[in-house]
């Protein structure tokens, strides 16, 4: 049930591309070694006037994406360190961009917190 949000600081007149989600979510899949249909990824694209860094110039060239996970359990950190950089490298593939520029939050874990069609997910 891995759920991935995603947002991309645009480069001045980028569209992304319309099948980004689904390259994003094929590849995380693959990464989490998740069945088919159970990863699921949201993609918004972020102006570049929506994004700074501070002590930066304004469209200096560094364009992020940022990515939050949210899974049912994390594992023990030796795997998530792996699956860090595992992600990372999919999306930046993805994205067309370098793998120092995608940054990644792991959520909490989300058994007990999140609920599909009303079934709160226990196991």
């Amino acid at each position: 049930m891995p759920i991935l949000d995603v947002q991309i600081a645009l480069r001045p007149g980028e569209d992304l591309p319309p099948n980004l989600a689904s390259a994003i979510a094929n590849a995380a899949a693959r990464v989490f070694g998740a069945p088919p249909g159970n990863t699921w990824v949201l993609v918004k694209a972020l102006p570049a006037s929506a994004y700074a860094e501070d002590s930066s110039p304004p469209g200096e060239g560094i364009f992020p994406v940022f990515a939050s996970v949210l899974k049912a359990r994390l594992g023990p950190i030796e795997k998530l360190k792996e699956e860090a950089m595992r992600l990372s490298k999919a999306i930046a593939i993805a994205s067309q961009r370098p793998q120092e520029n995608v940054h990644i939050l792991y959520e909490p874990e989300a058994l007990g917190r999140i609920s599909f069609g009303g079934q709160l997910v226990m196991e």
